[in-house]
């Protein structure tokens, strides 16, 4: 799929970008360039920030920003699966989280209606659940 995403942008597959998938895929949460070039230590930096970038453009990779000292990135949702985040405001950490079949079901309701009221048309939502992890609280 991320090939695919790549090739519709006229940008191709190349093997640093399919390490940086492959990165992603083996931690399961959203990791910060630092901790993405010790995954990866055969990426040089400079490469890596330049593909994410062409990456996030091409809807392969989603960058979140929230304050840390970096930004992480994770795969996009629609490559992997739905799921939300814990936020540490105090070390950056995220967490992903997924919510019970039933509970998104009912968020989802929630959403369309909100949207419904002022004629927005959704098409995702994500949850950002800030506080402090174990490790900080």
């Amino acid at each position: 799929m991320a090939r695919e995403r790549l090739m519709e942008r006229d940008q191709r597959y190349t093997t640093g970008r399919r390490r940086i998938v492959e990165a992603l895929t083996s931690t399961g949460a959203p990791v910060t360039l630092p901790a993405l070039l010790q995954l990866a230590p055969e990426l040089s930096q400079s490469s890596a920030y330049r593909n994410l970038a062409i990456m996030e453009e091409a809807g392969v990779v989603r960058r979140l920003v929230h304050g840390a000292e970096h930004a992480h990135y994770e795969l996009a949702e629609d490559l992997t699966e739905h799921h939300h985040h814990l936020i540490c405001e105090d070390c950056g950490l995220i967490t992903d989280v997924t919510l019970d079949a039933s509970l998104e079901r009912s968020l989802d309701r929630a959403f369309e209606g909100l949207a419904d009221e002022s004629g927005f048309s959704p098409r995702h939502h994500a949850i950002d659940i800030f506080g402090r992890c174990a490790s900080c609280a």
